[in-house]
């Protein structure tokens, strides 16, 4: 009987203690980003890094029709080898610019696994119900910055302010 009662209170720790630990991560202690945006931040930034790749292609593709244009104007050889340079920068800009697939892979990767873990989580809040975590004391965690406090961008698509909302400070 001893034995068993050892058991159940060892189980009744470990149960307060996932239960510490889903509090946590549903509510941390001294962070103002939630743990289910995680992987919503990822993909942000997949899409930022994809729009902005594609802006600095579309002005070097621009800069090569402009190099075309200028190039059957020009008949001086000093001339035409600096276009010849200018093209091969441009080439060297589009080379640089293909991390972006690559980078946009393995960052879908970690946003696919931070979903799935999020969703892990969330199972097992439901599991142990949302008052048994409610209640539970989160013990602070590390000590935020001044500095990092104040930083909140930039913000997912459809959260924060709008460019009308900071353009009517303005007015």
């Amino acid at each position: 009987m001893q034995r068993l009662k050892q058991e159940l209170d060892g189980l009744s720790r470990y149960i307060l203690r996932v239960r510490q630990e889903v509090a946590a991560i549903d509510r941390p202690a001294e962070q103002t980003d939630d743990f289910e945006s995680m992987g919503d931040q990822m993909v942000a930034v997949v899409k930022a890094t994809e729009s902005a790749t594609e802006s600095i292609m579309e002005a070097m593709e621009s800069n090569s029709e402009i190099v075309a244009q200028l190039r059957e104007k020009m008949e001086d050889p000093e001339q035409l080898a600096l276009l010849d340079k200018i093209t091969e920068n441009a080439g060297n800009v589009f080379e640089a610019c293909s991390f972006q697939d690559i980078t946009g892979q393995r960052v879908g990767r970690v946003a696919k696994s931070i979903t799935f873990v999020e969703e892990r989580v969330e199972t097992l809040k439901n599991l142990l119900g949302e008052q048994e975590t409610d209640d539970v004391e989160v013990e602070a965690g590390e000590e935020v910055s001044e500095e990092d406090a104040l930083l909140n961008g930039p913000q997912l698509e459809g959260d924060g302010l709008s460019q009308d909302d900071i353009d009517s400070l303005f007015d």
